[in-house]
Protein backbone atom coordinates (compact mmCIF):
# COMPACT_ATOMS: atom_id res chain seq x y z
CA UNK A 1 0.00 0.00 0.00
CA UNK A 2 1.89 3.35 -1.30
CA UNK A 3 0.86 6.34 0.97
CA UNK A 4 -0.03 3.84 3.71
CA UNK A 5 0.88 6.12 6.67
CA UNK A 6 -2.09 8.25 6.86
CA UNK A 7 -5.01 9.16 5.62
CA UNK A 8 -6.59 6.54 2.53
CA UNK A 9 -3.86 4.14 2.62
CA UNK A 10 -3.95 3.85 6.67
CA UNK A 11 -7.53 2.43 6.27
CA UNK A 12 -7.24 0.18 3.55
CA UNK A 13 -4.01 -1.05 5.87
CA UNK A 14 -6.08 -1.70 9.12
CA UNK A 15 -9.08 -3.41 6.32
CA UNK A 16 -6.46 -5.26 4.50
CA UNK A 17 -5.36 -6.87 7.64
CA UNK A 18 -8.47 -7.13 9.50
CA UNK A 19 -9.41 -9.10 6.27
CA UNK A 20 -6.19 -11.30 6.69
CA UNK A 21 -3.98 -10.14 4.46
CA UNK A 22 0.11 -9.34 5.33
CA UNK A 23 0.51 -6.00 4.68
CA UNK A 24 3.62 -3.76 3.40
CA UNK A 25 3.32 -0.09 3.78
CA UNK A 26 5.08 2.14 1.66
CA UNK A 27 5.09 5.24 2.46
CA UNK A 28 8.03 8.50 2.79
CA UNK A 29 7.32 9.05 6.18
CA UNK A 30 9.45 6.64 8.32
CA UNK A 31 7.45 7.61 11.44
CA UNK A 32 4.13 7.36 10.12
CA UNK A 33 5.01 4.27 7.39
CA UNK A 34 5.98 2.28 10.86
CA UNK A 35 3.41 3.20 13.02
CA UNK A 36 0.70 1.76 10.36
CA UNK A 37 3.20 -1.15 9.82
CA UNK A 38 3.30 -2.10 13.40
CA UNK A 39 -0.71 -1.34 13.97
CA UNK A 40 -1.45 -3.95 11.29
CA UNK A 41 1.25 -6.45 12.14
CA UNK A 42 2.93 -5.79 8.69
CA UNK A 43 6.08 -4.45 7.21
CA UNK A 44 7.45 -1.23 6.16
CA UNK A 45 9.78 0.26 3.64
CA UNK A 46 10.35 3.68 2.73
CA UNK A 47 10.36 4.57 -0.83
CA UNK A 48 9.86 7.41 -3.05
CA UNK A 49 7.29 6.21 -5.71
CA UNK A 50 8.45 8.66 -8.14
CA UNK A 51 11.80 6.85 -8.34
CA UNK A 52 11.82 3.94 -9.99
CA UNK A 53 14.66 1.97 -8.10
CA UNK A 54 12.77 2.90 -4.73
CA UNK A 55 10.05 1.01 -6.37
CA UNK A 56 11.66 -2.02 -7.46
CA UNK A 57 12.67 -2.54 -4.33
CA UNK A 58 9.83 -1.94 -2.40
CA UNK A 59 8.25 -4.92 -4.28
CA UNK A 60 11.10 -6.86 -4.11
CA UNK A 61 11.12 -6.67 -0.15
CA UNK A 62 7.20 -7.69 -0.05
CA UNK A 63 8.47 -10.83 -2.57
CA UNK A 64 11.33 -11.68 -0.51
CA UNK A 65 9.37 -11.70 2.72
CA UNK A 66 5.68 -12.88 1.89
CA UNK A 67 7.04 -15.09 -1.61
CA UNK A 68 4.09 -13.63 -3.34
CA UNK A 69 2.63 -10.19 -4.19
CA UNK A 70 -1.35 -10.83 -4.61
CA UNK A 71 -2.83 -6.92 -4.41
CA UNK A 72 -0.74 -3.49 -5.22
CA UNK A 73 -2.80 -0.81 -4.00
CA UNK A 74 -1.34 2.82 -5.73
CA UNK A 75 -2.75 5.23 -3.34
CA UNK A 76 0.47 7.86 -2.81
CA UNK A 77 -0.92 11.07 -3.95
CA UNK A 78 -0.50 15.34 -3.23
CA UNK A 79 -2.50 18.09 -3.79
CA UNK A 80 -0.22 21.17 -2.95
CA UNK A 81 -1.35 24.82 -2.71
CA UNK A 82 0.22 25.84 -5.69
CA UNK A 83 -2.09 23.19 -7.98
CA UNK A 84 -4.45 26.22 -8.67
CA UNK A 85 -6.00 27.60 -12.01
CA UNK A 86 -4.23 26.85 -14.99
CA UNK A 87 -3.17 30.35 -15.26
CA UNK A 88 -1.32 30.19 -12.01
CA UNK A 89 0.09 26.82 -11.71
CA UNK A 90 3.67 27.25 -12.91
CA UNK A 91 5.54 24.34 -14.84
CA UNK A 92 7.51 23.06 -11.75
CA UNK A 93 3.97 22.26 -9.75
CA UNK A 94 2.88 21.01 -12.76
CA UNK A 95 5.47 18.26 -12.81
CA UNK A 96 5.30 17.72 -9.41
CA UNK A 97 1.89 16.32 -9.16
CA UNK A 98 1.80 14.72 -12.79
CA UNK A 99 4.85 12.51 -10.90
CA UNK A 100 3.41 11.39 -7.96
CA UNK A 101 -0.20 11.16 -9.42
CA UNK A 102 0.32 9.95 -12.46
CA UNK A 103 3.98 8.65 -12.76
CA UNK A 104 4.24 6.55 -9.58
CA UNK A 105 0.89 4.59 -10.62
CA UNK A 106 3.23 4.29 -13.82
CA UNK A 107 6.14 2.91 -12.33
CA UNK A 108 4.47 0.66 -9.67
CA UNK A 109 1.97 -1.04 -12.51
CA UNK A 110 5.46 -1.67 -14.43
CA UNK A 111 7.31 -3.02 -11.47
CA UNK A 112 4.67 -5.19 -9.95
CA UNK A 113 3.04 -6.63 -13.37
CA UNK A 114 6.03 -9.26 -13.86
CA UNK A 115 5.44 -10.74 -10.11
CA UNK A 116 1.96 -11.05 -10.88
CA UNK A 117 2.05 -12.18 -14.54
CA UNK A 118 4.75 -14.94 -12.97
CA UNK A 119 1.91 -15.66 -10.52
CA UNK A 120 -0.71 -15.85 -13.10
CA UNK A 121 -2.82 -14.08 -10.63
CA UNK A 122 -3.07 -10.27 -9.04
CA UNK A 123 -4.90 -7.27 -8.29
CA UNK A 124 -4.30 -3.89 -8.86
CA UNK A 125 -6.50 -1.16 -7.68
CA UNK A 126 -5.47 2.69 -8.55
CA UNK A 127 -6.77 5.13 -6.23
CA UNK A 128 -8.10 8.25 -8.30
CA UNK A 129 -10.72 10.83 -7.70
CA UNK A 130 -13.38 11.78 -8.72
CA UNK A 131 -11.99 15.30 -10.10
CA UNK A 132 -10.47 12.96 -12.89
CA UNK A 133 -14.20 12.73 -13.67
CA UNK A 134 -15.57 16.20 -13.12
CA UNK A 135 -14.60 19.82 -12.81
CA UNK A 136 -13.36 20.84 -9.33
CA UNK A 137 -15.38 23.69 -7.72
CA UNK A 138 -15.06 25.79 -5.50
CA UNK A 139 -11.33 25.46 -5.36
CA UNK A 140 -9.24 24.92 -8.43
CA UNK A 141 -7.59 21.92 -8.96
CA UNK A 142 -6.32 21.17 -12.66
CA UNK A 143 -3.15 19.55 -12.14
CA UNK A 144 -4.63 17.39 -9.75
CA UNK A 145 -8.00 17.10 -12.08
CA UNK A 146 -5.92 15.80 -15.03
CA UNK A 147 -3.30 13.95 -13.14
CA UNK A 148 -6.48 11.64 -12.14
CA UNK A 149 -8.19 11.73 -15.49
CA UNK A 150 -5.64 10.27 -16.52
CA UNK A 151 -5.11 7.22 -13.56
CA UNK A 152 -8.35 6.42 -14.71
CA UNK A 153 -7.76 5.78 -18.30
CA UNK A 154 -4.69 4.17 -17.44
CA UNK A 155 -6.42 1.80 -15.14
CA UNK A 156 -9.16 1.09 -18.65
CA UNK A 157 -5.97 0.33 -20.67
CA UNK A 158 -4.42 -1.87 -18.19
CA UNK A 159 -7.59 -4.08 -17.34
CA UNK A 160 -8.30 -4.48 -20.92
CA UNK A 161 -4.60 -5.73 -21.76
CA UNK A 162 -4.15 -8.09 -18.83
CA UNK A 163 -7.75 -9.53 -17.73
CA UNK A 164 -6.63 -12.65 -19.92
CA UNK A 165 -3.81 -13.09 -18.13
CA UNK A 166 -5.48 -13.74 -14.44
CA UNK A 167 -4.94 -9.80 -13.10
CA UNK A 168 -7.38 -7.79 -12.52
CA UNK A 169 -6.33 -3.75 -12.51
CA UNK A 170 -9.48 -1.27 -11.25
CA UNK A 171 -9.36 2.35 -9.82
CA UNK A 172 -11.59 3.55 -7.04
CA UNK A 173 -12.71 7.30 -6.84
CA UNK A 174 -13.17 8.84 -4.14
CA UNK A 175 -15.25 11.89 -3.43
CA UNK A 176 -14.65 14.50 -0.36
CA UNK A 177 -12.53 12.55 2.54
CA UNK A 178 -11.34 13.52 5.39
CA UNK A 179 -7.66 13.32 5.27
CA UNK A 180 -4.80 16.10 5.76
CA UNK A 181 -4.92 15.70 2.38
CA UNK A 182 -8.44 17.78 2.11
CA UNK A 183 -8.34 19.45 5.26
CA UNK A 184 -5.17 21.59 5.22
CA UNK A 185 -6.12 25.14 5.47
CA UNK A 186 -5.28 26.28 2.37
CA UNK A 187 -7.80 24.43 0.39
CA UNK A 188 -10.72 25.23 2.81
CA UNK A 189 -11.91 28.44 5.03
CA UNK A 190 -15.42 26.62 5.77
CA UNK A 191 -16.78 23.68 6.22
CA UNK A 192 -15.01 20.71 4.03
CA UNK A 193 -18.77 19.39 3.14
CA UNK A 194 -20.26 22.48 2.92
CA UNK A 195 -18.07 24.43 0.64
CA UNK A 196 -17.79 21.68 -2.06
CA UNK A 197 -21.57 20.49 -2.66
CA UNK A 198 -22.65 24.23 -2.12
CA UNK A 199 -21.14 25.57 -5.14
CA UNK A 200 -21.62 22.24 -7.17
CA UNK A 201 -23.65 22.36 -10.18
CA UNK A 202 -27.71 20.64 -10.25
CA UNK A 203 -27.18 16.98 -11.12
CA UNK A 204 -23.71 17.27 -11.59
CA UNK A 205 -23.11 13.89 -10.39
Amino acid sequence: ITGGGSGIGLATARRFAQEGAKVVVVDMDPKGGQAAADEVGGIFVKADVTNADDVANMYKVAFDTHGSIDIAFNNAGISPPDDDSILTTGIDAWRRVQEVNLTSVYLCCKAVLPYMLEQKRGSVVNIASMLGMIGATPIKQANYSASKGAVINLTREMALQWARKGIRVNSISPGVVNTKLITAPLRYSGSMHERPTSTMLPRRF
